[in-house]
């Protein structure tokens, strides 16, 4: 590998925490097991949701690893970030190699050896959880370091929502400098936690927050509301219009008096509403749990569509 380095950090790519690396990297170091894997404590009502683990509440060491158990293990899941040595490739090899010893053995058992000259090779995948975790488990190899930040998965899109308002959350004690604030005479009136790139301008009429993120060349217009909403580059609301429970989509136009917004169950499949790249909301529009793609106009209202 490139750098030759010692250790390597796995992230799943659908979840949302405050990746706490430096303290975990520390600690898999003293624990001196191949790997060491992030967990939290959740309700035992959701816990059979994930990937549920025992450790001993001395050494820390990974006991025992079920991926969602029909009955309750423990109330500590696995929250998908893991630091590995190099180690971790020989065990993802050791057991490549058992499945396609395995396989080869049913092929030439069946008819299937009869048929292998015309039919293709398959190649089974290594899971982590079952074919990593749950066999090393007890044996000194794997190791936990348990969270007391935030952590969400992000299964639908509203929980993009969710997992940006814990990061403004958590701006507001690790970097504050970073939320924009504003009683309406000079800029906007901020009400709670507020990202605004510096490029981005606000009329002072505007009201903006909590839970808002803003990105580069946005323009927010004269009397606009935005609260939980994702805006991002180049986007214009225009004078009076409202953002609610919303991501509105690179380059996207809302026009005057115009309402964008939706329910906030970010659980649900429309819990929000969703502007793709380019879209054109004309004014007096008003668009609600809805999807729409990318370079649409929309002239009339909408509830609870997708806009192909």
């Amino acid at each position: 590998m490139e750098d030759n380095p010692s250790q390597i950090f796995l992230l799943n790519c659908d979840v949302c925490c405050s990746f706490p690396l430096q303290e975990m990297l520390e600690a898999h170091i003293r624990y001196g097991g191949m790997g060491t894997i992030l967990v939290i404590k959740v309700s035992a009502e959701s816990a059979n949701q994930f990937g549920e683990l025992v450790a001993d509440p001395e050494t820390n060491e990974l006991l025992h690893y079920t991926e969602k158990p029909e009955t309750f293990v423990s109330d500590r899941i696995n929250c998908g970030v893991y630091v590995f040595t190099l180690d971790i490739f020989m065990a993802i090899q050791g057991v490549s190699t058992q499945q396609q010893d395995r396989a080869n053995l049913r092929r030439m058992s069946s008819f299937e050896a009869l048929q292998s000259a015309t039919r293709s090779s398959h190649t089974d995948f290594v899971r982590l959880d079952q074919d990593i975790l749950s066999p090393l488990a007890g044996k000194k190899q794997l190791y936990t370091y348990e969270t007391m930040d935030f952590w969400e998965q992000i299964k639908t899109p509203g929980m993009s929502l969710k997992c940006s308002g814990l990061y403004l959350a958590q701006y507001r004690v690790t970097s504050p400098h970073l939320l924009a604030s504003g009683d309406g005479t000079k800029s906007a009136t901020i009400v709670g936690d507020v990202f605004m790139h510096p490029s981005a301008k606000a009329h002072p009429t505007a009201k903006i927050g909590p839970n808002v993120s803003i990105s580069a060349n946005a323009r927010i217009g004269a009397g606009a509301r935005l609260l939980c909403c994702i805006i991002l580059d180049d986007v214009e609301i225009k004078e009076n219009a409202v953002v609610m429970h919303s991501i509105v989509g690179w380059k996207s136009s809302i026009g005057r008096w115009s309402r964008v917004q939706a329910g906030g169950d970010y659980n649900a499949k429309l819990g929000i509403t969703i502007l793709g790249e380019a879209v054109t909301v004309e004014d007096e529009v008003v668009v609600i749990n809805s999807i729409v793609l990318p370079n649409k106009t929309l002239n009339v209202s909408v509830q609870d569509e997708i806009i192909l």
